[in-house]
């Protein structure tokens, strides 16, 4: 049976007719709203290639079923967090940074990195690391992401 679900994705409000509640929110972001910023990984929560922000926290979309999203919620990804014109400053700092290889994990490392900066504007090589130690990245860019966020944290 078909639900109707609202959601405040990236600043807009959104109303969705979907037959399954309890689908994982990366599915709704991907296939509903063609959002691509987050990606699916391993299904399972533990790579970070999924991460959005609710309500300002990093979460794993896809282990995040949509009935558990309020409607007064914010849901922000990739695509919300900044603007082709005008970049978070964690975005930018990763492009000046070509803190990219593959790009598979750079969604995670970013929501991840921007989720910190919000709560640690200054953080240490030690809390950076400790932030993203759930994203996995297989490239080995992880010296560029670290160099990317310090350089985040010094523009906000």
């Amino acid at each position: 049976m078909a639900t109707t679900k609202r959601l405040t994705v990236n600043g807009k409000q959104i109303r969705l007719t979907i037959d399954d509640p309890d689908m994982p929110l990366l599915y709704v972001l991907r296939d509903n709203l063609a959002l691509r910023g987050p990606q699916f990984g391993c299904g399972l929560g533990q790579c970070g290639a999924c991460t959005v922000h609710i309500d300002g926290q990093a979460v794993r979309s896809c282990i995040t079923a949509l009935s558990a999203i309020d409607e007064k919620q914010k849901v922000v990804t990739l695509e919300g967090l900044g603007t082709p014109r005008k970049l978070h400053p964690v975005q930018r700092a990763f492009i000046d940074e070509q803190a990219a290889q593959c790009g598979y994990c750079i969604n995670g490392m970013i929501m991840e990195a921007a989720a910190l900066l919000t709560r640690n504007k200054k953080p240490g090589d030690a809390e950076i690391k400790e932030a993203l130690a759930r994203n996995l990245c297989r490239c080995g860019i992880h010296p560029r992401i670290l160099r990317a966020v310090k350089r985040a944290s010094t523009a906000l």
